[in-house]
């Protein structure tokens, strides 16, 4: 018959969270402590059954790793600058003049110290263009189309 005193689960507590600490996951924590919980109550109860400890011992892991990942839960703090590490999100609505024509949908522009892609619609050198997406390392470009002379009414 096996029998397990409160001394083993004592020891897989510290196992368990010798664990956690070598390879964090937030989980192996949470059993640690279940299993010192069981280890405590077998010291109260020794007359405890095996099957009983290891049950007890599963659902206190379960109901440790819920809670615990519920109130340890990584809090997310919104930045004053979402797109800080988004270099390309950063020119979204900005306004640049090709370098490079945009032939079969592929041009190039300048944009401070760097070339990037321009994909959009076909158009000639110097055309201004409003980057309006980011595909991967290319800026999705529109020509900008200024109203600069108004139809007169006849």
């Amino acid at each position: 018959m096996i029998e397990f005193d409160f001394w083993g689960w004592l020891i897989l507590a510290v196992l368990l969270i010798a664990i956690e600490i070598l390879a964090p996951a937030s989980f192996f924590l949470w059993m640690g402590i279940a299993a010192a919980i069981v280890g405590g109550i077998l010291f109260l109860l020794p007359a405890l059954d095996w099957p009983i400890q290891i049950g007890l011992f599963a659902v206190l892991s379960v109901i440790a790793v819920f809670i615990g990942r519920r109130i340890f839960r990584p809090s997310r703090q919104e930045s004053d600058h979402p797109t800080l590490n988004q270099r390309g999100a950063q020119y979204i609505g900005r306004q640049f003049t090709l370098e490079a024509p945009i032939v079969n949908g592929v041009g190039w522009l300048h944009v401070g110290d760097s070339r990037w892609r321009a994909l959009g619609a076909d158009a000639p050198v110097g055309t201004v263009v409003r980057v309006v997406a980011v595909d991967s390392t290319n800026l999705v470009v529109q020509p900008v189309i200024e109203a600069t002379e108004h139809p007169q009414e006849v």
